[in-house]
């Protein structure tokens, strides 16, 4: 259940506090849009739109206020994700956050002149850094909220009982998940304060859709989560699907869920060999990695490609399974259950794998909800929040399978999540292919999908239409919607605006990296250096979803 509210923008604080009371206290994302080329006339140049769930998980609200000057009220106050998102509206549109504690850029550079999103900014205008900040003032800060420096009366800041040496982690670093740097104070071997920089594979994603049709984003989906690329191009394509009012068949609805839990289990092997590799276990590596490349032989014989996919097009997909795929599956699923069965064994008494992860890299329930942490991150600290279960699609309900909760919050919950979430998706994969229905996997519409090849070469309608939805794209009705789906590290939206064309007015990715890294530097506070690369890794940070 959703609703859309406009509010005016002299009202939008209280509204939000008010919204928060009623139990709307989980901020997904926050956005803003540039109306000044849109094909219907606005209230003003500028809207904020803030996506709130309610702490049942069952529903939520999309809020818009018109800006009739750049400026708002911060709500980082409310919701500790808010500071990243809303940095993250400042860098790419230009609007103030009043009393946001840090509001600088985040996706782009220090020295990055102009606003890339606003609609004014040229698509092809690149600007260079020459000179890397320090980040020096944002760890300041952070140590004088902690009381680890003092401010002296000349301005600057003086050590409080304490030797502090400064480190940096990255942004290339051997442990490394991905291309982050996180900067580091420490006293010995452990974290004080830590603050962390993003953007380094930031390549202009939603830039980039608003210049390409809707099935040519398709492939930069595949750019986001490339571990899991599929489910990328199902949450993108589901959101225009939703705005068409489009409704697939059984078949293309159970291969979508047979493909996403596929694409689970493919991220989920890759993030626990990673983190035991990370910790000394060179052999857990290889009992979780091999099965996956089975994985990416069975999605290349399926769709023509191993990592990049694109397989899922606005209505459906390119084509059905192929002759001799479900003894093809059944085997991956074997080798699959192998590994996780032989790497269980190697850590499950394994004392220095717990002394290594329990306790380790802490998030308590309170500020995963905070941070609006989802998927295996959130569910390791208790909370049971699943959207398969708490707001179905594709006849998830229909399937019967257990959310994997932890309690703690620690590395070892987010590592075991991930363990019980391959056994329940192989449970629903096994489930779809016993009661797979038949039927077409695309829709039959002109309109929506491409005729086949023999209507193409026999019949002047096949080819204008073959033409029309190449040249043209589909045509999505002038409208606004979020939609998301449960992806491998949680939830995966996209706030779409339509102007009626083939071509998107807007894309906002609500990415679960992005949330989950801004916890990070809090997260590794406490701890030893050694504990911030276990904890970066249990997080599964993807940098190209996280950057976008």
């Amino acid at each position: 259940m959703f609703e859309n509210i406009t509010v005016p923008s002299d009202k939008i604080h209280q509204f939000i506090k008010d919204k928060y009371e009623e139990g709307f206290n989980y901020l997904l994302d926050i956005t803003a849009i540039d109306y000044t080329e849109y094909v219907e006339a606005q209230e003003e140049e500028f809207a904020v739109v803030y996506v709130l769930r309610h702490e049942n998980f069952k529903q939520h609200v999309v809020i818009k206020t018109y800006l009739s000057k750049l400026i708002i009220e911060s709500v980082s106050y409310l919701f500790k994700g808010a500071n990243w998102l809303e940095r993250e509206v400042y860098d790419q549109y230009g609007i103030i956050f009043k009393n946001h504690p840090n509001l600088r850029r985040i996706l782009n550079h220090k020295e990055f002149v102009g606003h890339p999103l606003r609609k004014a900014y040229p698509i092809t205008k690149g600007q260079l850094l020459h000179e890397v900040d320090d980040l020096i003032d944002e760890m300041n800060n952070r140590l004088l909220s902690k009381e680890v420096v003092c401010k002296l009366d000349d301005g600057h800041f003086s050590e409080c009982n304490k030797d502090i040496m400064f480190l940096n982690l990255g942004p290339s670093h051997p442990a490394s998940h991905g291309t982050i740097r996180t900067y580091v104070a420490l006293d010995g071997e452990t974290i004080e304060c830590a603050v962390s920089e993003i953007g380094y594979l930031h390549r202009g994603f939603e830039k980039s859709c608003e210049n390409h049709s809707y099935n040519q984003i398709v492939p930069y989906t595949d750019r986001l989560n490339y571990c899991s690329a599929i489910s990328n191009n199902i949450a993108f394509v589901k959101t225009v699907e939703d705005m068409l009012g489009i409704t697939l068949s059984e078949r293309a609805q159970a291969l979508r869920v047979m493909l996403l839990e596929l694409s689970r289990i493919e991220d989920h092997v890759v993030c626990l060999a990673a983190v035991l590799v990370d910790m000394g276990g060179l052999t857990n590596y290889w009992y979780m990695y091999n099965p996956r490349e089975d994985i990416y032989d069975l999605l290349s014989k399926l769709t023509g490609a191993r990592l990049t996919n694109s397989y899922m097009r606005v209505g459906g997909m390119t084509n059905d399974l192929y002759e001799g795929f479900e003894a093809d599956l059944k085997e991956v699923i074997k080798k699959v259950q192998y590994g996780v069965e032989q790497t269980l064994s190697l850590i499950k008494h394994n004392r220095i794998f717990h002394d290594r992860t329990q306790n380790v890299g802490v998030i308590s329930q309170e500020d995963a909800l905070s941070y609006a942490m989802t998927g295996p991150n959130l569910r390791a600290t208790g909370v049971p929040f699943d959207m398969r279960k708490d707001t179905p699609y594709y006849g998830y309900e229909k399937y019967e399978f257990d959310v994997v909760v932890g309690s703690v919050g620690d590395v070892y919950d987010r590592v075991m999540v991930r363990f019980g979430e391959i056994d329940e998706s192989i449970k629903i994969i096994e489930q779809v292919m016993k009661n797979l229905p038949e039927g077409e996997v695309s829709v039959k519409d002109a309109s929506v999908t491409l005729p086949t090849k023999e209507a193409v070469y026999t019949t002047i309608e096949g080819a204008m239409n073959q033409f029309k939805l190449t040249f043209e794209g589909v045509k999505v009705p002038v409208g606004e919607h979020y939609g998301s789906i449960e992806a491998t590290n949680g939830e995966l939206g996209f706030y779409i605006v339509s102007d009626g064309s083939g071509t998107p007015y807007k894309v906002k990715v609500k990415a679960p990296s992005f949330t989950a890294m801004s916890a990070y530097p809090e997260m590794i506070e406490g701890f030893q250096l050694a504990d911030a690369i276990l904890t970066l890794g249990s997080l599964n940070i993807i940098a190209g979803e996280m950057d976008r």
